[in-house]
């Protein structure tokens, strides 16, 4: 009886020692628990055991909420009106209550982060990063701007302030840093970041990051992100970079603002230039009927297609886009994304048609201009009060454009060159020069290219108003 004791006290103690080992002694485990520090941490302790006498601790930190702005005696700060445009992930302007060097609006460019590209080519977790950094101020009560120094500093383009953005979402709370929060959640790599006032909290933000693999540091791919072998970047960057592109295999979205001959312009807004980009995109003869149901007026689509110089027309198009409705995941397919879009016929002086120049900045700091005509062309836009001085009527055994008509009109001392599609008027009949000689005019259409000159395309009657 007393060896059966001894027997099964020993065969205990064994399955004991053999589950608390787990077989081969590598276990992990995650666990949470409840912290009170006297400074803001998040109540999350992550605790990776390896072996029953090995145990290893992280504590999250919440590092956004660990440092408060800095006194008037180190930095100029303000309380900001509201959010004037959202840019990407480390780039906002705001409306202020107290000019900033001489200007209502600033342009802030987040001091101590990088976020991923959203607004050129599109990267990996760039547009997560510029819609965290949308949704979070746009939950926010009060948002305030800070500088690094007792001056509002400019970056590299002149255009820009360096800056800490605060931001509550009670107003009660305290102040939280943005651009500390975007580094602990691994949406952005450093730049220049141990250099400034809050530089240990930045580094021990992004250390965190990368032990947790937020984000970037995941290794995980990126579910808003296209995968294909086309390169993602937006109209803006494809416009005024457009040679770079030539014969490469592009995706971008846009809205389809008009269909004609065979293809169909695209545009979308750039908040930082406030200009429209677009392009025209050659669909063909070929394309399938759901293709073409996608690429309706009024679409906001995905599209993937080879960047090519028309030589007949002497300017840029995208070609070569499909909608294979047997391999549905294929990333080179053309994509719905919302429905009842409308143009922005952004109106334009003839002065800032002809003569203005935009100013972007190169990944080496350095800047660039373009002329706005060539940015915006194949995108909508309206123009006031032109006084029609002469009209070419086209005539030509091509019905589709007998009867067209080149507009010559001047405003502000300016000559614009307005170019009609063969017009028509509710009764079916087509409209002739009478209807616009000696007339003041308002037009909407998208800019075109003809002969070395950039001119206004308006391919409907509703396009031309006369006073």
């Amino acid at each position: 009886m007393k060896r059966s004791l001894l027997f099964l006290l020993i065969l205990v103690v064994a399955v004991t020692v053999l589950a608390a080992c787990g077989g081969d002694g590598d276990t992990t485990h995650q666990t949470t628990a409840s912290i009170t520090t006297d400074t803001p941490v998040v109540t999350t302790t992550s605790v990776t055991t390896t072996t029953p006498e090995t145990t290893k601790v992280h504590v999250h930190i919440d590092y956004a909420a660990t440092v408060v702005p800095g006194d008037d005696s180190v930095s100029v700060k303000q309380v900001v009106k509201d959010v004037k445009s959202y840019i990407d992930g480390d780039t906002t302007h705001f409306n202020v209550k107290e000019l900033v060097n001489g200007k209502d609006v600033v342009k802030a460019r987040y001091l101590a982060v990088n976020t991923p590209e959203s607004t050129g080519k599109i990267e990996e977790w760039g547009k997560a990063a510029s819609k965290f950094t949308k949704e979070t101020l746009m939950k926010a009560t009060s948002i305030m701007i800070e500088s690094d120094t007792l001056n509002w500093d400019l970056d590299s383009t002149g255009d820009r302030c360096l800056l800490w953005i605060w931001y509550k979402t009670e107003e009660n709370a305290p102040w939280r840093n943005l651009n500390i929060e975007l580094l602990q959640n691994g949406l952005a790599i450093a730049s220049n970041s141990n250099n400034n006032r809050y530089g240990s909290v930045c580094m021990d933000a992004i250390t965190q990051a990368k032990v947790e693999k937020l984000h970037i540091y995941s290794g995980e791919k990126d579910p808003g992100f296209f995968y294909g072998d086309a390169v993602e970047l937006t109209l803006k960057e494809l416009r005024r970079n457009i040679e770079q592109y030539a014969d490469v295999k592009v995706a971008f979205t846009g809205i389809v603002t008009l269909d004609s001959n065979n293809g169909v312009y695209v545009e979308s807004y750039d908040a930082e230039t406030d200009m429209y980009y677009g392009i025209y995109v050659y669909y063909g003869f070929n394309l399938s009927a759901k293709g073409l149901e996608i690429l309706s007026e009024g679409n906001e689509v995905r599209i993937v297609g080879t960047a090519q110089f028309y030589e007949t027309g002497g300017t840029w198009q995208v070609a070569g886009v499909s909608c294979n409705a047997f391999k549905p995941n294929d990333p080179n397919n053309l994509v719905l994304i919302s429905e009842g879009n409308k143009p922005g016929y952004q109106e334009v002086t003839a002065t800032d048609f002809l003569e203005k120049k935009v100013v972007f900045e190169r990944e080496d700091g350095s800047t660039y201009s373009k002329d706005y005509s060539a940015l915006a062309m194949d995108t909508s836009i309206s123009m006031k009060n032109l006084v029609v001085k002469r009209i070419y009527t086209t005539q030509s055994e091509n019905d589709t454009s007998n009867g067209a008509m080149t507009l010559t009109c001047e405003v502000d001392g300016k000559t614009i060159t307005v170019r009609t599609n063969v017009l028509f008027d509710a009764d079916g009949k087509k409209v002739t020069e009478a209807a616009f000689a000696g007339k003041t005019v308002d037009v909407e259409g998208v800019v075109g290219y003809f002969n070395g000159d950039y001119q206004i395309k308006v391919v409907a009657l509703d396009g031309i108003s006369v006073h």
